[in-house]
């Protein structure tokens, strides 16, 4: 060789964090439905990377009420994502009181965006779950 160094490689370098089990990932939205993993679903729901909680009681933001919060906060997440439905809206804010006690960060957004903003915590390791509202079609 002349003029250049060799480069040994020690190990091999992995760009995906290593994770144990399986992660739910939402890998479809469009308004009234979402994939979860193989399963598709068409009611409001829960998730985090290891909880699914089906059949979630608001079709829409103006049902939210705060006992619907209570199976969200046993998850014990670092943030939470509200998907609103199609078009962002917020619940009364004394619903959300329970967040602010819990000193929980979260946002409320459509919820194609809390989809996909959910996504990209999960990837990163990030304990969130997401309330995702989804409006029955008319």
């Amino acid at each position: 060789m002349t003029g250049h160094a060799r480069i040994r490689y020690v190990s091999a370098m992995k760009f995906t964090p290593d994770r144990p089990g399986a992660l739910h990932v939402i890998r479809a939205y469009a308004p009234g439905t979402l994939r979860i993993g193989e399963r598709t679903f068409d009611r409001s729901l829960i998730v985090s990377a290891e909880s699914l909680i089906e059949r979630w009681r608001p079709a829409r933001i103006a049902d939210l009420e705060a006992a619907d919060l209570e199976p969200l906060l046993a998850l014990e997440p670092e943030v939470v994502l509200i998907g609103s439905g199609e078009r962002q809206a917020f619940p009364d804010r004394s619903t959300l009181q329970a967040l602010y006690a819990a000193r929980i960060g979260f946002e409320i957004m459509n919820t194609g965006a809390a989809c996909r903003t959910y996504n990209v915590l999960v990837a990163e390791g990030r304990k969130v779950a997401a309330a995702l509202i989804l409006e029955p079609l008319p």
